[in-house]
């Protein structure tokens, strides 16, 4: 008790100067005054300040301002002419009352429990902000263990993809000829000339036209091969680089404590749930905004790989936009592995039982997040920077589903899907 008594007084120092003290402005006189000890002017006790304009205790000012808010009229025993003093001032509220008014005590200067409260707010933000904001050793134990699981399970050098069947089976060194595609395509979109793309025009075909009113089932299957055939160049490539990376969410969740702790249905309906938009920010690693394409390691992507693997623009267009927008936000590795804890641990998903555990997981990774951002960052736009991560993963929300809709698509025209991204997307628990 001994050991909050002192911050209790500070607490109320603060508060009384500009609370409910109500004492206005002193006086140059009154000022000078103030250096020597003060008496309650109500019951002769040791003084803390100007309250409701009089010189009294802290006790009497708590009486004064309760008296003023009750509707009971107080009631003198005896003869309306007790004598208050700091050893009787409980005896007779009536008496302690009078002498409260008769030194000037004004019930208008006493502040609403509303603004009380609000004065109070202000000073423990105050309060805050003068604090140094830092991460708590149970904080800084989530970061290390997510970046230690993301670290073993993805390599960002992008060594593997280079076993990936080839994004143009023509061409042996995928490398090479994509970074020709890609340098190609964006040296054209500079110089404001695109030349038309044979390729990319055949898909717009398909993905605007339904299925052929006057043609037999015969010629409409196969039409449908054959458009197979010219658009779903890059689907093989796709499929194998798409079943790495699923394996690797898979992996990363297995590493953490907070996951393992789950029944193993909610582990399944989480990575169901997250692995497509953990797979998006990783790729945003990779992601160079001022080229729009996406250099992983020995091999870079462009828009027109994914049109090619038979993704349409209705999906890609929104996807390139988030795209551009995380990065610019130039994540630290730490804020990025946080960012797909939030997006694993999300109590909403499809087949989760256990919901309030998953919530008050993904609450403490939010809000370590937001502490690393207050302690970790320097810069004045710093406190934008969590709600705009935060839009972000619900942006990923959308394209989630967009992303299911377009891959069954493809499945039921190409059938090169991966089965392990079929099983992802599959509704069934």
């Amino acid at each position: 008790m001994c050991l909050l008594q002192p911050r209790m007084n500070k607490e109320m120092e603060e508060l009384s100067p500009l609370g409910d003290s109500g004492h206005g402005d002193m006086s140059e006189e009154e000022s000078e005054e103030d250096d020597g000890p003060k008496i309650c002017q109500v019951c002769g006790d040791k003084s803390t300040g100007y309250h409701f304009n009089a010189m009294t205790c802290e006790g009497c000012k708590g009486f004064f301002r309760r008296a003023m808010k009750r509707p009971t009229k107080f009631c003198c025993p005896f003869q309306n002419s007790c004598v208050i003093n700091k050893s009787n001032r409980r005896q007779c509220q009536s008496c302690r009352l009078q002498k409260c008014l008769s030194i000037g005590m004004r019930k208008e200067l006493i502040m609403s429990d509303e603004a009380v409260e609000k004065r109070r707010m202000h000073i423990k933000r105050k309060r805050l902000q003068e604090e140094p904001v830092m991460l708590t050793p149970q904080q800084e134990k989530v970061i290390q263990e997510l970046l230690a699981a993301h670290k073993k399970t993805f390599d960002m050098t992008c060594a593997h993809f280079i076993q990936f069947r080839p994004l143009d089976p023509d061409k042996n060194d995928i490398s090479d000829h994509n970074q020709e595609h890609c340098s190609r395509k964006y040296a054209q979109k500079n110089i404001n000339k695109p030349e038309p793309n044979i390729r990319v025009q055949r898909e717009s075909s398909y993905v605007s036209t339904s299925s052929p009113s006057s043609n037999s089932q015969e010629l409409e299957n196969r039409e449908i091969k054959r458009l197979g055939r010219i658009i779903f160049t890059s689907l093989p490539h796709f499929a194998d680089l798409t079943t790495y990376m699923i394996k690797n969410v898979i992996n990363f969740g297995k590493m953490l404590t907070m996951f393992r702790a789950l029944v193993i249905e909610d582990q399944i309906s989480l990575l169901k749930g997250a692995t497509l938009e953990i797979m998006l920010i990783h790729f945003n690693m990779f992601f160079n905004e001022e080229t729009n394409i996406w250099e992983c390691g020995p091999i870079k992507y462009c828009l027109e790989d994914a049109m090619r693997a038979g993704f349409q623009r209705h999906l890609l267009d929104p996807m390139m936009n988030f795209h551009c927008t995380l990065r610019k936000l130039r994540l630290h590795e730490e804020e990025y592995v946080l960012m797909q804890a939030i997006s694993l641990f999300s109590p909403d998903r499809p087949g989760v039982t256990h919901h309030k555990v998953i919530d008050h997981n993904q609450e403490v990774l939010a809000m370590t997040l937001k502490t690393y951002i207050e302690s970790k960052r320097s810069e004045p736009e710093k406190y934008l920077l969590y709600p705009k991560i935060i839009g972000c993963l619900t942006e990923m929300r959308s394209m989630n589903e967009e992303y299911t809709k377009q891959v069954l698509k493809i499945q039921d025209i190409q059938p090169e899907v991966s089965p392990l991204l079929l099983e992802i997307i599959s509704k069934d628990s």
